[in-house]
């Protein structure tokens, strides 16, 4: 089971995007966060798979976890196959080729995923967290992909609460997921906000290029960014893995 007990984030000195959480999701049950632009979704996922500390709270997950990222990291040099077969290896399932099959993949696999399309990329990023067996956490699932996949995605979430995993994701798309309990969250507005950075140094023309900055101006051995609201979750996140330090958020 998840446990998210008394969740709150924020980055350096900025803002709450998350404040006192609370969330339970049992084996086979389907949580779908929502909420508007900005009100920390993606923050609460990664809180949730593992990848991101909450600043005050605990968490409690499973021991098999899967995670899919709003956005696939791009430039994987692995292939679809050997990303596949050494993720499961980690988790010590057998690789679901059979998962990739039945999402319609097309094109060569043993090709660096670099060269996959959006579509296929995304059904590559789908299986990798199928293959964990106690909690998917899935951040836009649906996203990128065609009418057909999207269906079989459907199925493929169905049968692994039916198997006993536990689910939460995002869907701005409002698919129907039977059974489904909302958890919503009331923070954020539409409008962007400003991120001021320490320890920039050289890194400026790559956090400029990120998604969801508008604007970005060095200040010093900083920098100035202009980023829209919902994708500041994900510009945080990615400024502090550069190696960057977040001086302040403001609206």
């Amino acid at each position: 089971m998840l446990g998210l007990d008394r969740i709150g984030k924020r980055y350096g000195r900025g803002p709450w995007v998350l404040r006192d959480v609370d969330l339970a999701v049992e084996p086979g049950e389907l949580v779908v966060v929502a909420g508007g632009n900005g009100s920390g979704k993606s923050t609460l996922l990664r809180v949730a798979a593992g990848l991101t500390a909450p600043t005050t709270g605990r968490v409690r997950r499973p021991a098999s976890v899967g995670y899919l990222p709003e956005r696939f990291p791009a430039g994987v040099g692995l292939s679809a196959r050997a990303y596949l077969g050494h993720l499961a290896a980690v988790r010590g399932v057998p690789a679901r080729w059979d998962l990739l099959e039945a999402l319609g993949f097309v094109g060569d696999d043993s090709a660096p995923m670099a060269r996959l399309s959006k579509g296929n990329a995304q059904k590559v990023a789908l299986v990798q967290a199928l293959q964990a067996t106690d909690l998917l956490v899935l951040d836009e699932p649906w996203s990128g992909l065609d009418a057909a996949a999207g269906a079989v995605l459907g199925e493929l979430v169905a049968t692994a609460r039916e198997e006993g995993a536990a689910v939460l994701l995002t869907d701005h798309h409002g698919h129907d997921l039977p059974d489904a309990r909302e958890l919503r969250l009331t923070g954020g507005s539409p409008t962007g906000v400003v991120v001021e950075l320490d320890r920039v140094g050289g890194l400026l023309a790559r956090v400029s290029e990120l998604d969801g900055v508008l604007a970005a101006t060095a200040v010093g051995g900083g920098a100035r960014l202009e980023v829209r609201r919902d994708a500041s979750d994900g510009v945080l996140a990615e400024v502090l893995r550069l190696g960057c330090s977040v001086r302040s958020v403001r609206s």
